[in-house]
């Protein structure tokens, strides 16, 4: 057929780099705005980015990125700023990073995650070596994406007796989505295994040990319910 000589150069380019990568917008979030001060910026607090957005601030800009995988936290000033998976590239600007506590690659369950931790069945006394928690936080005041919001339900499961149970009206939200334990004074008990759910969702996970009350990086107070 005519044109096909030229066509295959180009034919045997995409079948040698492979399948072309997802737009930034298709792929999972890998990063959570914690804090930014910036016109330019295009993201706001608590805004979810993912792997190729690019974000641009201006010399005096501020930008605060916590990464759900790596657990780098980034404090950004200036330049031009690009997601990657694990940490951010930063021309034409500064950057500091700290490692923080959090679960990495755990902050957001699969469905196949999410119906185990949901079977999780005690009777009596469980012993802590018998819990299997899917998530660990590292902050004793949680930060709950419950998009608009819902009848949310948190019980312990190694000791019986604490549970907490309120409705999260919208109003109550921050971006929509986001209950703050710490904005209300509440807190879990360190080193405890807890149930949460909401509806037919829920996700059982652990308070670290050493975990504080109060305000914290996000990225170790962050629970996800899982999509569905």
């Amino acid at each position: 057929m005519p044109g096909c000589p030229r066509a295959l150069p180009f034919v045997v380019a995409v079948l040698a780099l492979g399948v072309a990568p997802l737009p930034a917008h298709a792929q999972a979030p890998v990063a959570v705005v914690e804090d930014v001060n910036s016109k330019s910026a295009g993201v706001e607090f608590m805004d979810y980015v993912a792997p190729g957005k690019v974000i641009r601030l201006g010399p005096a800009d501020t930008l605060v990125l916590g990464y759900m995988n790596s657990c780098w936290q980034e404090s950004i000033t200036g330049g031009t700023v690009t997601v990657g998976a694990t940490q951010s590239a930063v021309s034409g600007g500064k950057v500091q990073r700290e490692k923080t506590a959090c679960d990495g690659g755990k902050i957001q369950l699969s469905e196949q995650q999410a119906s185990k931790s949901g079977a999780v069945v005690f009777r009596g006394m469980p012993k802590p070596s018998g819990v299997q928690p899917q998530l660990t936080l590292y902050g004793r005041s949680p930060v709950v994406d419950i998009k608009g919001g819902g009848h949310l339900v948190i019980e312990r499961l190694d000791r019986p007796g604490e549970r907490l149970e309120t409705d999260v009206a919208a109003r109550q939200l921050f971006r929509g989505s986001f209950y703050d334990f710490a904005k209300s004074g509440q807190a879990l008990t360190a080193g405890g295994v807890y149930r949460a759910s909401v509806g037919a969702r829920q996700i059982v996970f652990k308070v670290d040990p050493e975990a504080q009350s109060g305000n914290g990086p996000i990225i170790g107070r962050l629970l996800r319910f899982p999509a569905g």
